[in-house]
């Protein structure tokens, strides 16, 4: 029997298990409540960094590049399904299982490697939207950009609203994108042989190999990595071996589908680019702009335009919420750490928005198809640092058991890292030599951009053959090592100051009996609650408000009703975080026994019962009581 992960907080906690498919009978049925987290991941592979370098690749090689697109959905549903089976298996998605089998030495810079890739696919979705916006109203792109701020809420909305409406949401809009290239391709009708040639690998030269790179970070991306393997646990399931077999096998045909799906869109792009300026000898087209004012004239109808900017506006919608849902998981699994969301997707949206800006306004409009091919190339550096953890995680047997991936499995996915390592490598050692040979000042570049490249470089390796020499991958044991301890002479301990931190329900009666019972009459009692208003996290004790009163006022009668059975009892107010201020209050009371309720609740109290327990349990260095 395996069992789901339970300890600290889950994976996406608002949405974990939200989605039952026990109820469901017949193939069918089942698949359909499976259905669902791979078409939000597929969002991510027809994004607008897709289309600048779909755009690129057509324009100047024409149907050359078809095999690179073809060979990076297959690698992207290696992957994907390899993502998913960590997140079935084990019920954590990959940073998680990042932060418990790595040193923090090496999470942190994997954790900011992620940031940066998050923050590279949210700049490709600000300029996509802001240029499709610019498409169809004439926004100015600076303003476009400005106002992409104001989808901060959507996600949150969204969310809400339960993970299936969510999902319902992105597919409509998978639909447009899918629609809107198919009647693109009508119009554009590509030459069937030459078309059929693009399956031959073949790179002409180092701009196709960089154009190669940018489509490959383009479509296997690594936020997705870590958004498939925290999606799928949106599904409620049994537990068992062969409800966790059905499980990966629906998930895959999920990712097959929808992959094949943002395949048909990458294609459809790359292939209209070759149809309508490669074949009329438009070779540097590069400018999602470019490529929509030119559309009209060559394919002859006024439409090919306008569903091109809907598509992009689709597109980038789209994506922005799944690059949002990726934030939040790599900040909670790598650091265990929540913020609010609007915060977090607010943090995520202007590092995105910043340098866009800058570049938009310094450089002008024409730099954003540069930037966009760049952005995905940043994306293609980043996938080694995600990709490797994984497959190290999902063939470990130690934590997958016989869910442990195959050898065959195993070495077709240590080619395809091989593979994309070795791209990037190639790439970024000739920028480098490039770089020396042409900047002014050469001793800058050794002291600042090669010691970095080398920081990454050793990342890389350490993670690469560290397992193999030394496993670091805490080995998880059957049962327990060592010797047994020695049983005799037990003595009953003895509490003499027992903290209580309470909410005003019906637990608090469960959580003072259980108190009381192990101090008795003896010992001294402290009352907490946690006040986590707006204005308390703000202005602390000084806060003066109705809902500080109230609880001050019950505090005060729990304390009476106590005192009058003879127990004695101190009462304090806590300002704040519950998982900062009641280890504070309990080490300040210098309390020897912390007694907690755990029940089922939602919203404010979860914070303070729900995922805080693990964190006040580490915080204190005395005997913890969870009672429900």
């Amino acid at each position: 029997m395996f069992r789901e992960n339970t300890h600290a907080s889950r994976s996406l906690e608002e949405v974990h298990s939200s989605v039952d498919t026990t109820a469901h009978k017949g193939f069918f049925r089942k698949l359909l409540a499976f259905m669902g987290p791979a078409y939000l991941v597929s969002v991510g592979y027809m994004d607008p960094g897709n289309w600048a370098t779909d755009i690129a690749g057509g324009s100047q090689f024409g149907y050359k590049l078809i095999w690179v697109l073809v060979m990076s959905n297959l690698i992207a549903l290696l992957l994907q399904s390899l993502s998913a089976r960590l997140g079935v298996v084990r019920g954590k998605d990959l940073a998680q299982a990042s932060r418990e089998s790595y040193p923090s030495w090496v999470n942190y810079p994997l954790y900011f490697l992620a940031e940066i890739a998050i923050a590279a696919t949210d700049l490709a979705e600000v300029l996509g939207m802001a240029i499709g916006l610019q498409l169809l109203f004439d926004i100015p792109l600076f303003w476009g950009v400005a106002l992409t701020v104001l989808d901060t809420f959507l996600l949150l909305f969204l969310i809400n609203k339960g993970m299936r409406k969510m999902e319902a949401f992105i597919l409509v809009l998978i639909t447009i994108i899918g629609g809107a290239f198919f009647l693109q391709m009508i119009f554009a009708k590509p030459d069937l042989p030459a078309l059929a040639q693009g399956l031959v690998p073949n790179l002409p030269n180092n701009t196709a190999l960089y154009i190669a790179i940018g489509i490959i970070g383009a479509t296997v991306m690594p936020h997705n990595l870590y958004l498939h393997s925290s999606l799928v646990q949106t599904r409620k399931f049994e537990r068992t071996e062969e409800g966790i077999r059905r499980a990966l096998k629906f998930n895959f045909i999920d990712s097959a589908i929808a992959l094949n799906l943002a395949l048909f869109v990458n294609a459809a792009i790359l292939i209209l680019a070759a149809a309508a300026f490669y074949r009329n000898g438009m070779f540097e087209v590069s400018e999602i702009q470019d490529a929509h004012k030119f559309l009209a004239p060559l394919l002859g109808t006024k439409w090919a335009p306008i569903l091109f900017a809907v598509a992009l506006i689709a597109a980038g919608q789209s994506s922005t919420l799944t690059g949002t849902l990726a934030g939040q998981i790599v900040m909670e699994g790598y650091l265990n750490l929540r913020i609010q969301p609007w915060l977090r997707r607010m943090i995520t949206r202007l590092i995105a928005v910043l340098p866009a800006l800058f570049v938009i306004y310094y450089f002008g409009e024409d730099e954003t198809g540069k930037m966009l091919v760049f952005s995905q190339v940043i994306l293609s550096m980043q996938l080694g640092f995600a990709v490797i953890p994984l497959i190290h995680f999902v063939s470990s047997k130690t934590r997958m058991g016989t869910f442990a991936i195959g050898p065959v499995i195993k070495v077709a996915a240590w080619v395809c890292t091989t593979i994309i390592v070795a791209l990037n490598g190639k790439l970024v050692y000739e920028a480098v030599v490039e770089l020396l040979q042409t900047s002014e000042h050469p001793t800058l570049i050794w002291t600042t951009v090669v010691p970095v490249l080398a920081g990454a470089a050793f990342l890389l390796l350490y993670i690469t053959f560290q397992p193999f020499i030394s496993t670091i991958l805490k080995p998880v044991s059957p049962a327990p090592h060592g010797e047994p301890a020695t049983l005799l002479n037990l003595k009953k301990p003895t509490y003499t100051r027992i903290a209580v931190p309470i909410d005003f329900s019906k637990s608090d009666r469960v959580a003072i009996k259980n108190a009381v019972t192990f101090g008795h009459h003896e010992a001294e009692y402290l009352l907490i609650h946690i006040v986590e208003s707006a204005g308390a996290l703000v202005m602390g004790q000084d806060i003066e408000d109705q809902e500080t009163s109230s609880d001050q006022l019950n505090l005060n009668k729990y304390a009476e009703q106590l005192r009058l059975q003879g127990y004695q009892v101190t009462i304090q107010l806590g300002f704040g975080n519950p998982k900062r201020r009641i280890p504070e209050l309990v080490k300040a009371y210098n309390a020897d026994l912390l007694v907690m309720g755990s029940h089922g609740h939602k919203m404010v109290k979860d914070l303070i019962y729900g995922e805080t327990i693990d964190s006040v349990r580490h915080s204190v260095d005395i005997p913890v009581l969870i009672v429900k």
